[in-house]
């Protein structure tokens, strides 16, 4: 059975490999107008074609076709209708396959378990499938259990995947740009981290502490008394479908309202949680209208509810700060400031020309500033091809690469531009991110106090420093040649003259912040500042002693 079923992945890949290469690096070049005209019959055909095998073999396939269908943004309208329904068609087993597994998880029988049981499953997803049933006290539950012999599946799938990963990795240019390896081990790490249900409810709980503010986020509670490495039972949340535009609109609910609020969701997870959803495909996210007074511009009252947290990311303090950076700079369309985060995360090679990068992201904006995702994937080929001319030397050395620790978030970015572009194909990403962007910026501006501190550290050690100094000179440790006589008392006049300036100047700067501190409308921090200046500057004007 394993090798039969690496066998069909492999061949599958090898055959749509030698397809591609035939077409669109040999077809094209000898009659590119048949070529283009034929495309969209022969993507059709073939995305149906994994869809078919992606259902009859499960696995590792349904998570590949279910990514692949939620890249509206990127692939054709043909391909990804056909693997969209991935997310609806993929058989459940029969209960009498699932139950032996159950029990023996639970340790004791379905109906002890449960006061009721529907033995139909709900839905049926790639390495499990959900029923929904009801605690001995009533409660409703969803229970999702692993499909049995998932693991020997999936290493059939992944031996298959990292035997065409090393075939694709002999062409030259995509090996140096682009870690096949690396990304087949971050793909592998994230199925088998899903197959852990204990985590999972961990992950539930994660979400909802760091959700608990928002109400209008909703995470489904673990049940623990029912919860085995194998066996997960939640709160049952269902509601609409997430791309059941039909029903989001019959419900009064603006498709925009969705969008905006998925995006931002992601926003807070990246950003300020680090730790995010990395599964948002459709079946893993619903709509629930809520009683309420609608407005012109979510329509009627909502919040979305998240399920499956057996694939989650997280995002490191230092990587974070630096994702921060990117999204100020984009927010603000500042070109250097993308590239200095790029950098620093690891996305430009040692060699990168960043002057020349800076120059490319600026005249991209330059394009792209203001253009919803319809838009985006409607730019035109001549300003594609025209771009590609302007930066062609720059693109031909191509010094780009994806770190391995943001593969899943990237992957996930992925996912979610396509669900915000199919519930609102006119979404703006640029006007959502600017406001968000601008209040990272206002985060990361240091307090009035930090800068306080900032301008007088130095300020504050400069009087004891001059003081040292001009002891050392005049115990001889530091040689001074002077011409005029009665030099030292001379030279101890002059110290004495410029550390009264310095004390005078410090005074001056104090009465300047407390100036500051008043203007923003903080008279406590004001009187304090006007204080500590006024007694530098008296100190400052002191006469000087006289000598002799």
């Amino acid at each position: 059975m394993g090798y039969v079923r690496f066998f069909r992945v492999l061949g599958f890949a090898l055959r749509l490999l030698v397809h591609v290469m035939v077409w669109e690096l040999l077809l094209r070049r000898l009659r590119p107008a048949w070529v283009r005209e034929t495309a969209p019959r022969r993507y059709r055909g073939w995305a149906a074609a994994f869809r078919d095998l992606a259902v009859r073999l499960g696995g590792a396939l349904i998570k590949l076709g279910q990514f692949l269908s939620a890249r509206v943004d990127l692939l054709p309208d043909f391909v990804t209708e056909e693997l969209a329904q991935l997310q609806d068609e993929v058989p459940a087993e029969p209960f009498e396959r699932i139950r032996p597994l159950l029990e023996r998880e639970l340790g004791q029988p379905v109906e002890a378990a449960f006061r009721a049981f529907e033995p139909v499953a709900t839905a049926g997803a790639s390495l499990g499938q959900v029923h929904r049933a009801w605690l001995p006290d009533g409660t409703p539950v969803m229970v999702k259990v692993q499909r049995p012999g998932i693991e020997r599946l999936l290493a059939a799938d992944l031996a298959a995947l990292t035997a065409v990963a090393r075939i694709l990795s002999l062409y030259p240019p995509l090996r140096r740009r682009v870690h096949l390896d690396r990304l087949l081990q971050e793909f592998a790490r994230t199925l088998w981290m899903e197959l852990d249900y204990v985590a999972e409810a961990r992950h539930a709980e994660q979400f909802a502490r760091n959700f608990a503010d928002d109400p209008g986020v909703r995470i489904p509670r673990p049940f623990w008394s029912h919860i085995r490495r194998r066996v997960l039972v939640l709160e049952d949340v269902t509601a609409i479908k997430i791309t059941d535009l039909a029903a989001i609109e019959a419900a009064g609910i603006s498709r925009t309202a969705v969008a905006r609020r998925l995006y931002q969701t992601y926003l807070r997870q990246v950003f300020y949680d680090g730790f995010f959803h990395a599964d948002p495909h459709p079946g893993n996210l619903f709509v629930e209208p809520l009683d309420g007074e609608a407005t012109a511009d979510e329509g009627r009252p909502f919040r979305l509810t998240f399920v499956d947290f057996g694939m989650v990311g997280r995002i490191a303090p230092e990587a974070r700060r630096w994702l921060r950076e990117a999204a100020i700079g984009l927010g603000t369309r500042d070109a250097w400031r993308i590239v200095r985060a790029m950098h620093a995360m690891g996305f430009l090679l040692p060699e990168a020309d960043l002057e020349a990068i800076a120059q490319a992201v600026e005249r991209l904006l330059s394009h792209i500033w203001g253009l919803s995702m319809a838009q985006l994937r409607e730019w035109s080929l001549a300003e594609v091809e025209a771009l590609f001319l302007e930066f062609r030397e720059l693109l031909q050395r191509f010094p780009f690469q994806i770190p391995q620790e943001f593969l899943l978030l990237g992957r996930t970015l992925g996912i979610l531009a396509g669900l915000v572009t199919r519930l609102d194909p006119g979404f703006n990403v640029f006007t959502e991110a600017e406001p968000f962007a601008r209040r990272l910026l206002e985060e990361e501006a240091p307090s009035l106090a930090e800068l306080a501190l900032e301008i007088l550290r130095p300020l504050l050690r400069i009087p004891g420093d001059l003081g040292r100094f001009l002891e050392r000179s005049l115990a001889g440790e530091i040689r001074w040649e002077v011409t005029f006589p009665e030099a030292r008392e001379t030279l101890a006049l002059i110290a004495e003259g410029f550390q009264r300036l310095v004390w005078q100047i410090t005074g001056f700067v104090w009465v300047l912040l407390a100036l500051f501190a008043f203007a923003n409308q903080q008279p406590v921090l004001a009187g304090a500042l006007f204080g500590i200046g006024g007694l530098w500057l008296l100190w400052g004007l002191r006469p000087l002693r006289r000598r002799g």
